[in-house]
């Protein structure tokens, strides 16, 4: 039997035995069981850099303990800040190990760890009754988007994604317009991410993976890998740099998409496109994603809602037609760094244009940010103001005191659309989806990249809700 194998199932029959003492000793933690004036107990995967970042986040909140922390790289410069504000958390390489030895100890997972490495984490964690909070995208492939969705509603466990402007005046904004009835009618909208991004270094000259490196001492290589199919170590894979490449990372796209298009998603009731087209592409490769993309999504007609185009601007000089009178989009004071630079990029931030059919067009930056109009000269509704960060809410809906604003309910089909802009990226071609099958017709190389490679041997079991 294989050592994953045995940590499921010792995982199994721990579960099973402290539901079973939960009766006679009630002061022993069960998952899903925190009383409201409890803290959360947290375990966190992944700490250093955005994973770090989130650590923060939750505890900053005053509502969770840190209770264990788990690195494939624990020995590395970028998580010993983490390490050493918790001293007393448990410290691990393995999260199956984590999960396996402190199941009953922990009452919610995070993931802020590569996109390819969400899932497994979250499959395991859901499987054993535990809240789940996971950087953005959700998942690497549509599938896993998809069993994610399945998990979280057959273990009924508290999920959230991480695109903060979710739980800030973005979210509570488009919410009312759309419900006041000023947002009406989107026919198009135009969201464009035009900094530098990590494999622009390369200027679309990667014509191999890379050759094999000496494995830096105490890396667990083969946990960092999880479920994807084997590589050779190469130091262009980590520190960041794994968002490069298709095998690992979801692009520009996965990274800022959820940011940009998540509440027009949502509150327009887009669902998934009917196709994806390729408009644009420069410096495109197989393995890493292109220098410049723009990318059409059509949407079909929903209710009394019209059909609907998302285009995709990514890349420098890549810039869209912006409106007349457009102005600046105002940047968000929770956008971070683009590439380590500054988040302007010439006079355009990353954000987004909606055009009606009345002729009205909004304009917005990422993350938090708020609508205006363009060209000025009308003042839109109030709104609420947000009752928790995006952290705060997580915890409260562990403790059942509000519903996760961005779980896997939620994110999970905005996941899927940025899955979809991916493989029309690798493919440099445009995709059809049969919608309500989930299948890419008249493309059998597209529609096998829904699930993506089989996973590793050892790595199977977290495909099956």
């Amino acid at each position: 039997m294989s050592k994953t194998n045995c940590i499921s199932r010792r995982s199994f029959l721990r579960t099973g035995a402290v539901l079973t003492a939960s009766s006679a000793f009630p002061f022993l933690r069960v998952a899903g069981q925190v009383s409201p004036n409890e803290k959360v107990n947290v375990a966190c995967c992944g700490i250093g850099n955005r994973g770090a970042d989130v650590v923060n986040g939750l505890f900053g909140t005053g509502l969770c303990n840190i209770v264990a922390v788990c690195d494939t790289d624990l020995g590395a410069k970028h998580t010993q800040n983490i390490l050493k504000k918790f001293p007393n958390a448990k410290r691990y390489k393995d999260f199956r190990k984590m999960l396996d030895e402190m199941g009953n100890q922990i009452d919610a997972v995070t993931a802020g760890v590569p996109d390819h490495a969400h899932f497994p984490i979250a499959m395991m964690a859901m499987g054993m009754g535990k809240g789940i909070y996971v950087e953005k995208p959700m998942a690497h492939t549509f599938q896993e988007c998809a069993l994610m969705m399945a998990a979280e509603a057959k273990n009924k466990v508290a999920t959230q994604m991480g695109n903060q402007g979710h739980s800030d005046g973005n979210y509570f904004q488009f919410k009312t317009l759309v419900e006041q009835g000023v947002i009406k009618d989107v026919t198009k909208i135009v969201a464009h991410m035009n900094g530098v991004r990590r494999w622009h270094k390369w200027n679309g000259n990667v014509t191999s993976l890379r050759p094999k490196q000496d494995l830096p001492e105490g890396l667990e290589w083969d946990v960092w890998l999880s479920q994807a199919q084997w590589h050779d170590y190469h130091r262009d894979y980590v520190h960041g740099d794994w968002r490069c490449w298709y095998d690992f990372g979801n692009g520009a796209l996965g990274d800022w998409g959820a940011h940009i298009i998540d509440t027009a998603h949502e509150f327009l009731q887009l669902g998934l496109p009917y196709e994806v087209d390729v408009l644009k592409m420069t410096g495109h490769t197989d393995f890493v994603f292109p220098m410049t993309c723009t990318l059409a999504f059509r949407f079909a007609a929903r209710g009394n809602m019209p059909a609907c185009e998302v285009q995709w601007w990514e890349g420098q000089k890549n810039f869209p037609e912006l409106p007349k009178n457009f102005g600046k989009s105002k940047a968000a004071a929770d956008i971070p760094t683009v590439g380590g630079g500054a988040t302007a990029v010439a006079d355009l931030n990353p954000g987004k244009e909606i055009y009606q059919k009345d002729g009205t067009i909004f304009k917005g930056a990422s993350h938090g940010s708020t609508l205006s109009v363009v060209g000025g000269g009308r003042e839109l509704p109030k709104f609420p103001k947000s009752p928790s960060n995006h952290f705060k809410n997580f915890l409260l809906g562990v403790k059942g005191q509000e519903t996760c604003r961005s779980r896997f309910a939620v994110a999970g089909t905005l996941s899927q659309v940025l899955t979809l802009g991916c493989i029309a990226q690798k493919l440099n071609r445009k995709i059809t989806l049969d919608t309500a099958k989930g299948a890419i017709t008249g493309d059998k190389v597209a529609d096998a990249m829904l699930k993506g490679p089989p996973p590793r041997k050892g790595w199977e079991q977290y495909y099956k809700v």
